[in-house]
């Protein structure tokens, strides 16, 4: 008699993000969302859209959206790159991508409440984790980068 082998799935992991400006507290952030699913996870990442963007900054992000998406998942970390839905609904994206982790960002605790209360509101055994910062001493957000490049530009000229 043959055994047939079934195949475990892999653990999901999703995260979201702007990536404006890609830099290595990008590249950390999603290392660590990684190993938030443990061993062989898969890490699946919603880009924001450029209106996204907009709407919750107030300013347009300085690459559009396709070039952010393409460049994170050109990134080894990442198995799969998607832009967000038009009309972003956490609820619907969770219920879609069934993770078995979600991970959010140190400085997301908007976004950590409405992810809690869509995965009990739909019956779901995903965790939710967040991700530390990173060290001060690093140009680590893409707005700290504009504001020394605009510092640095000011000297020069």
């Amino acid at each position: 008699m043959v055994k047939r082998q079934v195949e475990k799935k892999r653990p999901t992991v999703l995260t979201s993000g702007v990536f404006d400006i890609l830099h290595l507290g990008h590249v950390k952030f999603l290392e660590e969302a990684k190993k938030a699913g443990g061993e062989k996870a898969e890490l699946i990442v919603i880009v924001a859209r450029d209106k996204t963007v907009e709407k919750r900054k107030g300013e347009k992000p300085v690459m559009s959206e396709n070039q952010r998406r393409a460049l994170v998942e050109s990134l080894k970390v990442v198995d799969e790159a998607i832009l967000g839905y038009e009309e972003f609904n956490i609820g619907d994206v969770i219920e879609k991508i069934k993770p078995d982790v979600i991970a959010l960002g140190h400085d997301r605790e908007d976004l950590e409440k409405i992810v809690r209360k869509a995965v009990t509101d739909k019956g779901l055994m995903t965790k939710v984790t967040k991700i530390g910062k990173f060290s001060e001493d690093e140009l680590n957000s893409s707005s700290e980068i504009k504001r020394k490049i605009i510092e640095l530009y000011r000297r020069h000229s």
